[in-house]
């Protein structure tokens, strides 16, 4: 029996938090690309603009030693004893928004996020002049995550716990928090977290295959011994990290993340095994019996998209993209049951919860250009419940989606700090809203 689940309680109602702001700028390399390229009437938004703006918000997201050429001056050094305690160097990575602590899992589907435009829209990107640093975005990240990886079956999972974090505002330079850091093992596993990593290893390898193949191999052994490692010792993180709960919980389970990795890894690899993972573990891993109205940091499922030709395991590979459809279908409002769609708020954003909702449209956003790009390119249409949707449509919807962002509101506010005459100026971050350390 098909199970639907169309909203989860994925948040701790007093904890707001704010995931990276990754999928924004993915898609606006799409569609900057479009107006670069084409003949069509001039966007009413320089998506370009919003694609580099999008970009300096990971610089100032940066943890570490910062680099000669940051570009967020008012950024320094920070976090430079981090794993020192525990004898590791966890130097490195990023904040998770306004706060200060290092998530592992939200940091890791960022990184997989990030490397997924890069290998959907290499050239678009390239042509809005962000392609390098898209590229040092995505490695800022990786590095990090080397680093956790301190052995086969060990990864560092966090830094630092949101609830001490919580009770001070600081700039991170002049951070006296806890800067604990929490890992897993084969005692204590996780294996959403270390799914999640292994596919945005994978993912980064293949973003840097041509350009940087020594890096690209490196990134792809930690992903293989990330995925054994979660698989073989089953469980939940949060269930070994207790500190992560509050904040980012595992709601659904580990299933998704142990998929997704295998999809990252045969696309890495070409490795059949890793294909027949993903084929054998379907049904009892929910791929082929999940209809989800969500993808997001814990909900994985409606990415399993296969547009490609397996004649072999066609049945079940078919099932994913139902799945997948269904997710679309119901961004689209084109299910028959009002449950089965996502909800829309008076202005017409997708609207899926109260905490960051931004996540949820911007990741809707990535995933209906993707399969517009596949539909156009196959010359097929999406047929959902109540209605075929061809590439155009999917692609606009999406489009309108990025531009309530950028401005097309009843409010007429960019949401994207820095972009645009008029956005939020007092948004929840310590770094911005306190003196710059270099004053």
């Amino acid at each position: 029996m098909e199970k639907k689940m169309k909203k989860l309680n994925t948040h701790h109602q007093n904890a707001p938090r704010f995931v990276f702001n990754w999928t924004l700028l993915l898609f606006s390399a799409s569609v900057s690309a479009i107006s670069i390229t084409t003949t069509a009437p001039p966007q009413p938004f320089d998506y370009a603009d919003a694609l580099a703006k999008s970009l300096l918000y990971f610089e100032s997201q940066r943890s570490g030693r910062l680099p000669y050429n940051q570009r967020v001056t008012w950024r320094d050094h920070s976090g430079l004893t981090d794993g020192l305690e525990q004898g590791v160097d966890l130097v490195g990575g990023y904040y998770d928004a306004g706060d200060h602590v290092k998530f592992g899992l939200p940091m890791a589907f960022t990184v997989t996020m990030l490397s997924w435009g890069i290998i959907q829209f290499h050239d678009e990107i390239a042509i809005a002049g962000e392609l390098e640093q898209t590229l040092e975005a995505i490695k800022w990240g990786t590095d990090y995550f080397i680093k956790e990886h301190t052995s086969p079956n060990v990864l560092w999972a966090e830094v630092g716990d949101g609830d001490t974090d919580h009770y001070c505002w600081q700039r991170p330079e002049d951070m006296t928090t806890s800067r604990q850091a929490y890992k897993i093992d084969q005692n204590n596993p996780g294996s959403d977290l270390a799914g999640e990593t292994a596919a945005a290893m994978a993912a980064a390898s293949i973003a840097f295959k041509k350009t940087n193949p020594h890096y690209s191999h490196l990134l792809l052994h930690h992903a293989q011994e990330l995925f054994e490692f979660g698989d073989k010792y089953r469980g939940k993180y949060d269930g070994s990290v207790a500190v992560a709960k509050s904040y980012y919980a595992s709601v659904i389970g580990y299933m998704d993340e142990l998929l997704w990795a295998a999809v990252w890894l045969f696309e890495a690899t070409d490795k059949e095994e890793y294909l027949n993972y993903v084929v054998d573990n379907g049904g009892c891993f929910g791929g082929i019996g999940w209809a989800i109205s969500e993808f997001s940091w814990d909900v994985k499922y409606a990415g399993l998209l296969d547009k490609d030709q397996h004649k072999q395991h066609a049945h079940i590979l078919k099932q994913y993209r139902s799945k997948a459809e269904y997710y679309l279908c119901s961004c689209l409002n084109k299910n028959n049951d009002t449950d089965d769609n996502v909800d829309r708020s008076p202005g017409g954003l997708l609207y899926v919860r109260q905490w960051n909702n931004m996540q949820y449209v911007t990741t809707a956003a990535f995933l209906l250009t993707i399969y517009s790009d596949f539909l156009r390119d196959s010359n097929q249409n999406l047929h959902c419940p109540s209605g075929t949707v061809d590439h155009e449509e999917s692609l606009s919807f999406a489009k309108s989606q990025v531009d309530y962002i950028l401005g097309s509101n009843p409010m007429n506010m960019s949401y994207l700090v820095g972009y645009g005459s008029k956005y939020p100026t007092r948004v929840h971050h310590r770094g911005a809203s306190i003196m710059s350390y270099r004053e």
